[in-house]
């Protein structure tokens, strides 16, 4: 038996104010499109701003139904959009920012597996990685360079 170490790397960010320009922009988008979320069973809202290569910018928010896993997540929402309208267009940047209504999220909350495995779709599809910032409603920001940070053992259309 052999041990294989897998590490991944993630910039963290004090407040929005720390990071880039043009990323305070877009999670300024993606807090606009969390307010708009509809998750009147989850009270927890999410919203995504993606930057696509043609200057394009897709916003989505998690939309939940009674029937419980036929929701989306914003995540998806957003990049399902941006695959549908522009499918020649790269995503460059995205962001995303979560919220709850029963308690204060203060730290970064990722997009959760089936989020990153499509996702990971987009970034395999375009061969250029897909820069992604991530927070609660305030406080700490994560950022990786690549959706492969959150999801190292990428599940793609090789292995079909």
């Amino acid at each position: 038996m052999k041990e294989v170490k897998i590490e991944s790397t993630l910039y963290v960010f004090e407040t929005i104010e720390e990071l880039p320009n043009e990323a305070v922009f877009l999670m300024r988008k993606a807090f606009d499109a969390r307010d708009r979320a509809y998750a009147p069973y989850s009270n927890f809202n999410v919203g995504a701003a993606i930057l696509l290569d043609n200057g394009e910018i897709i916003t989505g928010n998690n939309q939940e139904n009674a029937s419980y896993p036929s929701g989306l997540c914003a995540e998806r929402t957003a990049i399902y959009y941006a695959g549908s309208q522009y499918p020649n267009a790269k995503v460059v940047r995205m962001a995303i920012s979560a919220t709850g209504k029963s308690k204060p999220m203060l730290s970064p909350i990722p997009p959760c597996g089936a989020c990153r495995q499509a996702i990971a779709e987009y970034e395999v599809k375009q061969k250029s990685p897909i820069e992604i910032y991530f927070m609660g409603e305030a406080g700490k920001v994560a950022k990786s360079k690549s959706l492969v940070n959150l999801l190292p053992l990428v599940f793609d259309k090789s292995v079909l």
